[in-house]
């Protein structure tokens, strides 16, 4: 477990979602770095968050996968009150995403396109959120990341896109929610990352989502909610 007392995290708990690989495999492992006692590491099945809860371990901290496929309202459902139950998460971070297939024409989108892309990136991410603040409300304190995107002018992933806007104007709306209660919650632009989401062609390796990632988690009390990072400013 991690002794770690003077770390910036020390004995905090955390739950990343869609973290099995790429960018929330890196996130859950700096969380561990940064002094988490516990970080739960979620993905479609517990079997591909193995690797991720290695990384958790050898980090100093305690490492339990989660399973939950975010399409299926009923298991997002289930996912939330069963960390609820465990007595909540001091740290939500909202990275799990999918993106539609890519479409030439605005009227090649199918219906299917931005339910998809609504359900897991917005709904999803809204229900886990709804249902671990009252934890962070009891101790007064909290952190959630919700991840967005630069992605502009591309109708041909327009479902996913708008579902990125749609977390932007979530973010905002709970941030004046929630101010003065201890609990802060930040949106995180990632970047363009080379990984399964981002495709071989992206601008940057998924390494360089960190250090930037954990700094709305680090956000020191008293601060603003509803503030934006781009990780690779942080470089």
């Amino acid at each position: 477990m991690n002794t770690h007392k003077d770390t910036p995290l020390a004995g905090k708990t955390a739950l990343v979602t869609g973290s099995s690989r790429g960018i929330g495999a890196q996130i859950a492992r700096a969380l561990a770095e940064a002094g988490c006692h516990t970080v739960y590491c979620h993905g479609r099945t517990a079997e591909a968050c193995k690797q991720t809860v290695s990384l958790v371990e050898a980090a100093g901290a305690r490492g339990i996968a989660l399973a939950a496929e975010l399409s299926d309202p009923a298991q997002v459902d289930a996912l939330g009150d069963r960390l609820a139950a465990l007595g909540g998460v001091d740290i939500l971070y909202n990275n799990a995403a999918v993106m539609h297939p890519w479409r030439e024409l605005p009227e090649d989108l199918t219906a299917h396109d931005w339910t998809w892309s609504f359900q897991v990136n917005v709904v999803a991410l809204v229900r886990l959120t709804i249902k671990l603040l009252p934890a962070m409300r009891a101790t007064k304190w909290g952190r959630i990341v919700n991840l967005t995107s630069g992605i502009d002018k591309t109708p041909q992933l327009a479902a996913y896109g708008a579902s990125k806007w749609a977390v932007d104007k979530w973010t905002d709306d709970l941030a004046s929610a929630l101010e003065g209660s201890g609990i802060i919650v930040s949106t995180l632009d990632p970047g363009w990352l080379k990984t399964d989401l981002g495709g071989p062609n992206a601008d940057h390796e998924v390494d360089t989502v960190l250090p930037g990632a954990l700094v709305p988690a680090l956000l020191k009390d008293g601060e603003r909610g509803g503030q934006f990072f781009r990780a690779q400013e942080y470089r």
